[in-house]
């Protein structure tokens, strides 16, 4: 598995409670350009529309030996998963405050997969308690190493 992009803001925006692996729906020259790594998902997100769930605000950069056969770089992609969790999914949806947000693009075997995960939004005081936590943690691991010498 080779990690192609990620989405390091998601944890600190969300509280990430089911993560899942899709497919994507792609056309030939957007394969290559997510092989060479040109892929940002750091404003995408994930809506359900007509009983399926798509991406939007990936981009996906043109591939630069392409010609008429690239494709809009921000265009909607269909994301491939099995009806019973796209089911599951619409139903944790449709619940307030939580919504699917897309925190990893990798490549499994020959096929690209994104990871996406079901968030609650974070308030500010939560976002605040995560930092203390962080900083709690950097001291202690600072204090252990110090110790060991």
């Amino acid at each position: 598995m080779k990690i192609i992009a990620n989405n390091k803001k998601a944890k600190h925006d969300y509280f990430l409670e089911d993560i899942l692996e899709a497919g994507i729906a792609l056309k030939g020259t957007e394969v290559k350009s997510i092989r060479e790594g040109k892929v940002s998902i750091k404003e995408a997100y994930c809506m359900v529309q007509g009983g399926e769930i798509y991406i939007y605000g990936m981009h996906i950069s043109p591939y630069k030996e392409g010609n008429r056969h690239n494709v809009d770089p921000k265009r909607t992609r269909k994301l491939l998963l099995h009806r019973r969790e796209i089911n599951r999914l619409i139903g944790k949806t449709a619940e307030k405050g939580y919504s699917l947000i897309p925190t990893k693009v990798y490549l499994k075997k020959r096929l690209v997969k994104v990871e996406i995960a079901l968030g609650k939004g974070k308030k500010l005081h939560d976002k605040r308690q995560d930092i203390l936590e962080k900083e709690s943690k950097r001291k202690i691991d600072r204090a252990m190493k110090e110790y060991r010498w």
